[in-house]
């Protein structure tokens, strides 16, 4: 075992609560039975499927605010018809 120091550092530590609370959530709309506190015995499958799916949902929250963003800018009073976007998570 390496005796260096973990490189994994948050960019917001503010933010570690916020991203902990969205893991669990996300982890439960999958059926993924995490725990606080050791995983191990859950499958590379089933905790991949939880960053993932984490992934394509800020991706989509992202991909939601900026289509927003440029509606907006573009035409203050044009109303968003969301049923036209279609997204494939």
């Amino acid at each position: 075992m390496s005796n260096t120091k973990s490189s994994n550092q948050a960019a917001v530590p503010e933010a570690k609560g916020a991203l902990d609370r969205f893991k669990f959530e996300v982890a439960n709309e999958l059926g993924v039975p995490l725990t606080d506190g050791y995983n191990g015995n859950l499958t590379s499958k089933q905790n991949g499927s939880v960053g993932g799916y984490m992934g394509n949902k800020l991706l989509l929250h992202r991909s939601t605010s900026v289509i927003l963003q440029h509606d907006c800018v573009a035409a203050r009073s044009k109303t968003v018809d969301f049923a036209q976007f279609q997204y494939h998570l």
